[in-house]
């Protein structure tokens, strides 16, 4: 199964370029193509980058990135959502940048760890973002999006 995932993949690619690509002998790929040899984790891995699909789709045939795709929150952002987020993390920024006494752990927070603090707060106002939006009915939006 593995190895029919491959060579369909493969497609018109030769065995001997794929496998100067990711850094193996024609022969190992051949083997992994009709099922003599088993992948391990690392050439798994770079298969799965070469041919930009996941691990999973290899092994199983199935994308769990399909899945996560249509069973997600709706990714797209306008404009204004951009804004938005932009404008609430340059106030976090201030906030952080203009507290006195921020530590963790008993010590101030270093420029990196400060960075940090402010890559974490993207990822949560970016998801609440997203998970506000999929949960206000469209009628109830200030940014209806135009389908």
């Amino acid at each position: 199964m593995i190895g029919e995932r491959l060579k369909k993949l493969r497609g018109k690619m030769s065995q001997e370029e794929v496998a100067t690509k990711i850094g193996i002998s024609r022969a190992r790929l051949s083997h992994y193509e009709t099922g003599r040899s088993e992948l391990d984790t690392e050439i798994l891995k770079k298969l799965a980058d070469f041919y930009n699909v996941s691990t999973d789709y290899l092994l199983t045939g199935k994308d769990t990135s399909e899945f996560v795709k249509t069973h997600s929150i709706d990714n797209r952002s306008t404009d204004k959502d951009e804004k938005d987020i932009a404008k609430r993390l340059e106030q976090i920024r201030n906030d952080i940048e203009h507290s006195d006494g921020l530590a963790f752990d008993g010590e101030p927070l270093s420029d990196e760890a400060k960075e940090s603090v402010m890559e974490a707060m993207e990822y949560i106002v970016r998801t609440t973002k997203k998970i506000n939006k999929k949960y206000t009915p469209k009628k109830h939006r200030e940014d209806n999006l135009e389908e």
